[in-house]
C-alpha cells in the first residue's frame, strides 16, 4: 500500500510519516519544496498531483490552507482522483466546524462535504485545536511584559496522540465520520497561559481580551469544544514543562 500524506512537512504530517514508516508502510510525502520522501507538488493549482498520485492507494490530506483555501486545495485533490481514483481519503478537520461562525472553520466544513459527496471512500477526523497551536500564541508574546490572549476555553490535544489516532484510521480502512478526537481537559486561554509562565519561570500578569463578532459570540459558546472526557491523555501542563527543558524559550 502507498500512502500520500499532504502537509507531510507539517506539525501533525511529520508525525503521521514517521508513524506510518513505523508501521511499514509505503510514504509519500507532498510539498511544495524538494526534500527526502517527498513529491513536489501545488494543491493550490494542482500543480505535480497526477504525479504525486501515481500508484497510491490511501491519501492522508493534512494541509492546511492559508486565508480560507482548504476548500481550494480539496477541490484540485479531488479531481486529480477522476485520472488517479484512491482507495481511502482521510481528512483532518476541526471540532465544531459544521457550526462555528469563525470562516477559516466554515470553509474546513465545506471541504468535508465536498469529500463526502464525492463518491471518494472517506474518513473525517475532526480533533480540537493542537498544543502547538495554543503554544505559538505565547512565544510570539515572549519579549512582551504582558501575555494578551482571547476570553475563551479550548480542549487543547497533543499532535502526537492525533497522529497515532490517524494511523488507526489507516488501518481501519474508509470509516465516514469518525468520533471526535479532543484533548482531556478544557481550560480558558488564561489558565493556560499561565500554565505556559509558570513552566517558562515567568512572572507576567495575564490579560484576556473579547474575541470579536459571530466568531466570538461560536468560541465562547463552546462550539469549538468535545465532550469530556477527552480520548487523548496529555495535558497542556505536560506539553509546557516538555518545552521549557527542550526548548528554553
Amino acid at each position: 500500500m502507498m500512502i500520500l500524506v499532504t502537509g507531510a512537512t507539517g506539525s501533525l504530517g511529520r508525525h503521521t510519516v514517521d508513524l506510518l514508516l513505523q508501521s511499514g508502510y509505503s510514504v509519500r510525502g507532498l510539498s511544495r519544496h524538494p526534500g527526502p520522501g517527498n513529491v513536489v507538488a501545488d494543491l493550490s493549482t494542482g500543480v505535480g498531483l497526477a504525479d504525486a498520485l501515481a500508484g497510491v492507494t490511501t491519501v492522508v490530506h493534512l494541509a492546511t490552507g492559508a486565508n480560507s483555501h482548504d476548500s481550494q486545495q480539496t477541490r484540485q485533490l479531488l479531481r486529480a482522483f477522476a485520472a488517479h481514483p484512491v482507495k481511502h481519503l482521510i481528512f483532518m478537520s476541526i471540532v465544531g466546524v459544521d457550526r462555528h461562525s469563525f470562516s477559516y472553520y466554515r470553509d474546513k466544513y465545506l471541504s468535508e462535504q465536498l469529500i463526502a459527496d464525492s463518491g471518494i471512500p472517506y474518513t473525517i477526523l475532526r480533533a480540537t485545536q493542537f498544543h502547538s497551536f495554543v503554544a505559538r500564541l505565547f512565544t510570539g508574546q515572549q519579549r512582551l511584559p504582558v501575555t494578551i490572549v482571547p476570553r475563551f476555553s479550548v480542549q487543547p490535544v497533543a499532535v502526537e496522540e492525533v497522529a497515532e489516532r490517524v494511523i488507526e484510521l489507516v488501518d481501519a480502512g474508509p470509516s465516514q465520520r469518525v468520533p471526535d478526537f479532543a484533548g482531556p481537559e478544557q481550560l480558558s486561554f488564561r489558565e493556560l497561559a499561565q500554565q505556559w509562565n509558570a513552566a517558562h519561570s515567568r512572572r507576567r500578569p495575564v490579560w484576556a481580551i473579547p474575541f470579536p463578532g459571530a466568531a466570538g459570540r461560536s468560541f465562547r459558546e463552546g462550539v469549538h469544544l468535545s465532550a469530556l472526557p477527552g480520548d487523548a491523555h496529555v495535558p497542556f501542563s505536560a506539553f509546557a514543562h516538555e518545552h521549557a527543558q527542550t526548548k528554553g524559550l
